[in-house]
């Protein structure tokens, strides 16, 4: 704990004293100041910005040809009291490159940790809009059709997706469950397994992986191949092993390098799938389809607080009031 507090503080110290400036920064700002032993620890550092981290303070002496005290000259030449307040300011430099190299690579590169929420907005719907529009030229019609007759007409019906997939499993499964269709979703691969294994020639099973390379996902969809099911993979990667699985395969649109490693862009163009598949499973019997939703409705409004008589009136005319005071 001692030590904990102790580098917290240098820490502190450290950003509270560098004005903004990384330490190549400050070297550079006094280079044309140093005499010839400390240009040598100087090219040293620019050379290798990261030594101080690997070398005490004799190590980096000898490797620049210079002496320790030099090297603690050097230290408050450029604004450290010392050789350790100055490696904690070496650490620091390196933490926030790697934040920014975590940021390109985890967020991605269309945002930056700078951008206003105007821009986050107009980015954000530039790529959904973007992702949306290249799923819809991807169908293949006649395909899509096909599968949506056989989920309304089979027995049984699995839906596969493990992690941010499994929520997308979830959303399909509650919205076919409404309007009758025997459907179960599995996020954990041993009740999936389970369930797969039990499929026949008149059931349907779905994986759904953005990748189409999760194991467990393809794990489950073969494994209601070889039951007989009829099987779909929804995945951007058509050439995958999960596409390799299935009997037919419906695309979405490529993950931009925009958002990493999960990015929303993804969910957006599954979810069209996804409502594309709900509607025309709820067309292939309208009339049955629309009795269920009825039904379910009555079962649930009960749940529901009733809006209201004139509520929007009420706050427009409060609206109106606030404008004229």
């Amino acid at each position: 704990m001692t030590i904990w507090i102790f580098m917290m503080a240098m820490v502190s110290q450290a950003t509270a004293t560098d004005n903004g400036l990384t330490v190549s920064g400050r070297v550079k700002a006094r280079l044309a100041d140093m005499p010839a032993a400390m240009t040598k620890i100087a090219d040293l550092l620019l050379e290798s910005p990261s030594a101080p981290l690997e070398l005490s303070i004799t190590e980096l002496a000898d490797q620049a040809g210079t002496s320790a005290a030099t090297v603690t000259r050097f230290c408050k030449l450029i604004g450290y009291s010392g050789y350790t307040q100055f490696r904690v300011g070496v650490a620091s430099d390196i933490g926030r490159g790697d934040a920014h190299e975590s940021w390109s690579t985890d967020i991605g590169r269309e945002f930056h940790p700078e951008d206003t929420p105007r821009e986050v907005v107009r980015t954000l719907l530039n790529e959904h809009v973007r992702a949306l529009e290249a799923t819809a030229g991807m169908f293949d019609l006649d395909a899509v059709q096909a599968v949506a007759r056989a989920i309304a007409t089979c027995r049984h019906l699995d839906i596969y997706g493990i992690g941010g997939s499994a929520v997308m499993a979830g959303e399909l499964q509650g919205r076919l469950y409404r309007i009758g269709v025997n459907a179960h979703c599995w996020g954990d691969v041993h009740g999936g397994l389970t369930s797969a294994s039990l499929q026949s020639k008149n059931s349907v099973a779905i994986g759904i992986s953005n990748s189409g390379r999760t194991d467990e996902t393809v794990q489950m969809l073969s494994q209601a191949a070889s039951a007989g099911a009829f099987t779909i993979a929804i995945t951007h990667e058509t050439s995958s092993p999960l596409s390799a699985t299935a009997d037919i395969t419906i695309g979405t649109a490529a993950p931009d390098l925009y958002l990493q490693p999960d990015d929303l862009s993804a969910k957006h163009s599954q979810l069209m799938v996804l409502d594309l598949l709900y509607l025309l499973v709820a067309q292939e019997n309208f009339a049955e389809t629309a009795a269920k939703l009825a039904a379910s409705a009555m079962a649930v409004s009960g749940h529901r607080r009733p809006r209201r008589p004139g509520r929007e009136n009420d706050r427009l005319s409060l609206r109106i009031q606030g404008d004229l005071s």
